[in-house]
């Protein structure tokens, strides 16, 4: 279950590394000039993005759908309180990856530093020479940028949604190397006040909350 997650939470990650890496001067441009500047328009509104809310609905490769309350507090530390019955809730503290399954009873934890959704939460989103943005597009909803780790088609890709005016995140869509697509869509998404870390370190009802400083 957390890889299935981690996966879905890596896409604005992945996009955002890819994003740094069209954007950085030291790599060849593979973008029109426009489009290089709509990169650079990108990057400074997510790394603007402190904190903020809004509610998701994340559709899988079999057409299954969830929803759920989706908090972000940039650096570090992001949560997801999926809807009932699911009982299940995933949330960064800036160290660890955190899945609570409460339905199930189980916990699941690894270093966020393991995940591409560390680079989402990083204060500055730094160049990943892994991955590249391969088109800019423009509709009369807003604006997409598609990025793939790797260069191959076989890497699967990620294509992450804004609103044009003003910019927005509106969500994201992983396409697997198979076909298979997971969209996760924003709704309401807008700055909102913080919490604490321990509301980013979800528990079972019997275990402690760990130990993290506060960022």
């Amino acid at each position: 279950m957390l890889r299935l997650i981690v996966g879905g939470l890596a896409a604005a990650s992945v996009c955002c590394a890819a994003i740094a890496q069209a954007a950085s001067p030291a790599a060849p441009p593979p973008l029109a000039p426009q489009d290089q500047a709509t990169v650079q328009r990108v990057i400074a509104y997510l790394e603007s993005i402190t904190t903020a809310e809004g509610y998701f609905t994340q559709t899988d490769p079999r057409g299954g759908q969830a929803g759920g309350v989706f908090f972000l507090q940039r650096p570090g530390k992001a949560r997801l309180d999926y809807d009932p019955p699911s009982g299940l809730t995933v949330a960064s503290d800036g160290r660890a990856l955190t899945a609570v399954d409460r339905r199930l009873k189980t916990i699941q934890r690894v270093p966020l530093g393991f995940t591409p959704f560390a680079m989402f939460l990083a204060r500055n989103i730094r160049l990943d020479k892994d991955v590249a943005v391969s088109t800019v597009t423009r509709t009369a909803q807003g604006l997409s940028l598609t990025a793939r780790r790797g260069r191959k088609a076989s890497q699967g890709q990620i294509t992450l949604n804004f609103s044009d005016s003003p910019l927005a995140l509106k969500g994201w869509t992983i396409t697997e190397p198979q076909g298979g697509t997971t969209t996760v869509v924003l709704n309401h998404f807008a700055p909102a006040a913080g919490h604490p870390t321990a509301f980013f370190q979800p528990t079972l009802p019997h275990e402690a909350a760990p130990q993290s400083d506060s960022q």
